[in-house]
């Protein structure tokens, strides 16, 4: 059973920066794309951010600019680095794992992210 452990968030300043990592484990497969996705209160979940296995990345427009993902796949490890924070940021972010198909996509525990005025 595959596996994705989160970690990074907190609470800052608006401005200020944050830095996310999460590790899939469990599969002798890598992840097909590797992604964070964000739920704030009373809103659905939406991508934030996706990178690929062969490194193309995609970003939700109110991040771009200021949010940047990585990915190492020797360690099935991706990355989201947040800079220029805002309150609107503030967010419970989950990391998502997509091997290919439905029943092989997975989902980490979330993490919250306050960004204070």
């Amino acid at each position: 059973q595959v596996q994705l452990v989160e970690s990074g968030g907190g609470s800052v300043q608006a401005g200020g920066s944050l830095r996310f990592s999460c590790a899939a484990s469990g599969s002798v497969f890598s992840p097909n794309v590797m992604g964070w996705y964000r739920q704030a209160p009373g809103k659905q979940r939406e991508l934030v951010a996706a990178i690929t296995s062969g490194g193309s990345t995609n970003y939700a427009d109110s991040v771009k600019g200021r949010f940047t993902i990585s990915r190492d796949n020797a360690k099935n490890t991706v990355y989201l680095q947040m800079n220029s924070l805002k309150p609107e940021d503030t967010a419970v972010y989950y990391c998502n794992a997509d091997y290919g198909s439905p029943q092989y996509d997975y989902w980490g525990q979330g993490t919250q992210v306050t960004v204070s005025s």
